[in-house]
């Protein structure tokens, strides 16, 4: 029998992580802007529109400014709380940055328009979430902790449920279980949420994708055991790789007291605006059909779909196509090597690509990446088990004593002033200043393209005074 006695909350991801998933980031500020009005119609818990890939995609694909896109979207939302994705420590790059980089970067995320940040660390060491969290509530915004759900077995409920009042100590206003690669089975969702609830006072949200097949159901578990938000897509953006659809998440509770009551016709007015993206997506072969399909193997090996697609690459890469399934078995036992993490940006391809040199090698940690090392001199932050010690040797050899123990981000020196002198010759914002910081060559570029664009638009501007016609 149902336990939840209220309507289900639904976080929209359509501007964000559905399009992340599908179409690798590509969708344009001018393509979300013409149907925001009626998205604010809706009745959403929230949208979440911004953080994840969409900062690096903007500047290095679009040529778009992603600060511009978040306060056009900010105006254009009059009624819907906007919601981002943020990497702890690691904010929306792929190192750790000191703690002032993370405070302005919280400080000019909230004052652009972002109402709900989500927290995660690859690792689910607390220690990286702590300044995004203590940053984001000064700045009154609301603080969502993320969990990275995963398989294993220090991964026990009372695991979870540990996390979950830690969390509540830190000041998080909320809880994600955000299980990335589909892991996540109904009766295990119900037993979840009901364990969560148990030990925390705060709202749960669960975030899932549709690659192992299963997530709609894990919702209904999740929301009948009590869980209070879930995130969906509309449908021409879901399934695959992507999240369950907002249409038929909605349809799935009418009736119940656990109805969101959404207006169907508002959502299929929503979804024909969105469908000739998608058709366009996979006539062009942006959208592979590939990641539509349901991967039972994602259940199998615990590895999310763009990591299986990365390595499938860089197997074909080396000519060694051969070797998938040797590589598919060798995933778990490097994951168990280095204390068995959550498979998660960036673990996941650090595992995985360690696993090919493994394979390709014929012997095990032969070559080892530099990011395995990091790993294994603790610069990500704690695993929930230790290394494998003989891993450690081979890998590490007399480097092992410099391993670090603390929370790496202590070791960081201030770094805002240093990177604001680096770059003041493209700053025409405060927020530059954090472009350049998380993808310094990316960013110069773009910089450079929107000064050429600058200047052909006030060439064309003093042509029209002129009395020619800017073309």
């Amino acid at each position: 029998m149902a336990e939840n006695k209220k309507p289900v909350k639904i976080t929209e991801t359509v501007l964000r992580d559905a399009h992340q998933s599908l179409i690798a980031t590509r969708m344009t500020t001018e393509q979300m802007l013409p149907i925001i009005d009626k998205m604010d119609q809706v009745g959403y818990h929230a949208v979440e529109c911004w953080g994840g890939a969409t900062f690096d995609a903007s500047l290095r694909f679009l040529k778009e400014d992603p600060w511009e896109r978040l306060r056009k979207l900010k105006a254009g939302f009059k009624k819907t709380k906007l919601q981002m994705l943020f990497r702890g420590q690691n904010i929306l790059g792929y190192r750790p940055y000191a703690d002032d980089v993370v405070e302005y970067f919280v400080q000019k995320s909230i004052a652009n328009g972002i109402d709900i940040i989500r927290i995660f660390d690859c690792l689910n060491d607390l220690r990286n979430l702590q300044t995004a969290v203590t940053a984001t509530n000064k700045e009154k915004g609301h603080a969502q902790v993320a969990l990275s759900y995963t398989l294993g077995d220090a991964y026990t409920l009372e695991y979870w449920t540990d996390m979950a009042r830690k969390i509540e100590e830190m000041g998080a206003n909320s809880i994600c279980i955000k299980d990335m690669a589909g892991l996540l089975t109904p009766y295990k969702a119900e037993e979840l949420v009901k364990s969560l609830k148990s030990a925390t006072s705060l709202p749960i949200e669960l975030h899932t994708h549709y690659t192992s097949g299963v997530a709609s159901m894990t919702y209904m578990k999740a929301v009948e055991a009590g869980c209070d938000i879930i995130d969906t897509a509309m449908s021409p953006f879901a399934l695959g790789t992507s999240q369950p659809a907002t249409e038929v998440m909605a349809e799935a509770f009418k009736g119940t007291e656990m109805d969101p009551a959404f207006d169907q016709m508002l959502l299929k007015e929503i979804a024909d605006y969105f469908r000739p993206m998608r058709e366009e997506a996979l006539k062009s072969g942006l959208m592979n059909p590939k990641v539509l399909g349901v991967d039972i193997q994602t259940l199998l090996y615990q590895v999310p779909g763009g990591m299986l697609s990365n390595m499938v690459s860089q197997l074909k890469e080396q000519n060694a196509e051969d070797k998938y399934m040797e590589v598919l078995e060798e995933i778990p036992r490097v994951r168990k090597d280095l204390g068995e993490p959550p498979l998660v940006t960036p673990s996941s391809q650090i595992v995985g690509t360690q696993a090919v040199f493994n394979v390709l090698m014929g012997e095990r940690y032969k070559v080892a990446t530099k990011e395995t090392k990091d790993v294994l001199l603790g610069k990500y932050g704690q695993t929930v088990k230790p290394f494998n010690p003989e891993i450690i040797d081979k890998v590490l050899g007399e480097d092992k004593k410099n391993a670090i123990t603390c929370r790496y981000a202590d070791l960081l020196e201030p770094e805002l002033h240093k990177i604001e002198e680096e770059m003041k010759q493209w700053k025409q914002q405060d927020e530059d200043v954090l472009s350049y910081a998380l993808f310094p060559q990316v960013a110069t570029e773009f910089f450079k393209y929107r000064e050429a664009q600058q200047t052909g638009v006030d060439a064309a501007v003093a042509d029209t005074k002129n009395g020619a016609y800017p073309v």
